[in-house]
């Protein structure tokens, strides 16, 4: 008899903790092991505009998800580290300490040269990495050869955004097109590239193409002045206004006269660089969401003013988090990084924050996303439209 319930108390203490254990694994909110980010950002350089809001914006995403029980029923984590403007090293030990986080995704800064230290590393150990707003079509194999299939960027590839500022121009009816290249990142040189290949397929003509380089470069005036002698409907660049010359490009052009409307990729996003005399007019960039109250977006208009937001690049911060948060949940749960790398080469149109947005085994940048299209006028900017690439060129 008392070997009977002696048994009977083992059984009911195995039951127990069976119980337990299907709890902790399946029904708990606290033994299942984060999902941890990583997350280098430059707080201070020429990416700050770029990274600060996309991070802001990103930890109020998280938190959402977090809100709605994780994915998968695990929490995100955010780890972050400052690689102070992008210093090579310093970005490099940003990498190895969040990796020795056991960060299960490195996020990284918003151009590949300068991003690259903190790519490598995550490559090297398997891990994906991912931009919130990198522009080109580097961030992938292109540059880090087959372990770049582990790389992506939620910014716009470069050949979509050119593509899409030249069929905006095409049907604003401008058919003249003065190329203005800054030469100082892949991002603006290949915006400007894509711009002229969709150009010369539409039947536009280029009657000039001129070349600067901002961040210290001296020839921005004598551009200027040759872009001013020149018979064009649209001047066309790629720059930021934190770079330094896109404020003399404009000021320079208006000061003579001259009210030929500048197009400009979204690098050129925000009003923190406009110069108060002579006012800014007839200039329009392309960008991922606007941060002036007017964007077509509810959730967008909700989102920028509770970070303040710059830029509409902040919105590929939450867009890179929803990205990730979908390749999880579609590889079952999974983190490994070519997991992960397989399932968004496969995305077609995956709804995020900032829109629909689509990779390939060849294009790690997103393309397809509808950008919107901001006028400033008199230093007052206003969205005047919306636009899809409808091609995506080869340049």
């Amino acid at each position: 008899m008392r070997r009977g319930r002696w048994l009977a108390a083992i059984v009911a203490v195995a039951a127990i903790a069976a119980a337990v254990v299907a709890t902790s694994t399946y029904g708990g909110t606290t033994a299942k092991k984060p999902i941890v980010i990583g997350w280098a950002f430059d707080s201070s350089g020429a990416m700050a505009p770029f990274d600060n809001p996309a991070l802001a914006a990103a930890k109020i995403e998280i938190a959402h998800w977090n809100a709605r029980g994780g994915v998968l029923g695990r929490k995100l984590k955010l780890n972050t580290c400052d690689t102070q403007g992008n210093k090579p090293d310093i970005a490099k030990a940003c990498a190895v300490k969040l990796l020795g986080q056991h960060a299960d995704v490195i996020f990284t800064t918003c151009d590949v040269d300068l991003a690259a230290p903190v790519v490598q590393e995550a490559i090297n150990r398997g891990k994906l990495a991912v931009a919130s707003c990198i522009g080109t079509d580097q961030m992938g194999p292109k540059r880090f050869g087959s372990k770049g299939r582990l790389a992506f960027t939620f910014g716009n590839v470069a050949q979509d955004e050119g593509s899409a500022m030249a069929d905006y121009a095409w049907k604003r009816g401008w058919r003249k097109a003065a190329l203005a290249t800054d030469t100082v990142i892949v991002y603006f040189k290949n915006v400007v590239q894509a711009f002229e290949a969709r150009w010369k397929q539409l039947g536009g003509k280029v009657v000039a193409s001129e070349t600067y380089q901002s961040l210290g470069g001296n020839n921005v005036q004598n551009v200027v002045t040759r872009l001013n002698s020149v018979k064009a409907d649209v001047v066309v660049t790629s720059t930021a206004g934190a770079f330094g010359a896109l404020s003399t490009l404009i000021s320079g052009l208006r000061s003579l006269g001259n009210n030929t409307p500048v197009i400009n990729s979204w690098a050129g996003d925000g009003t923190y660089w406009l110069p108060k005399s002579p006012k800014v007019t007839n200039y329009y960039f392309l960008t991922y969401a606007s941060v002036f109250g007017d964007d077509p977006s509810r959730a967008v208009n909700t989102l920028a003013k509770q970070i303040h937001a710059g830029t509409g690049g902040f919105i590929t911060g939450p867009a890179a988090v929803d990205g990730v948060v979908t390749a999880i949940r579609r590889s079952h749960g999974s983190t490994k990084g070519i997991v992960l790398a397989k399932t968004m080469e496969r995305f077609r149109k995956v709804p995020t924050i900032s829109g629909l947005v689509s990779f390939s085994k060849n294009l790690h940048s997103v393309f397809g996303r509808r950008y919107r299209v901001i006028r400033i006028q008199d230093n007052v900017p206003k969205v005047v439209g919306t636009i899809v690439a409808k091609k995506v060129v080869k340049i």
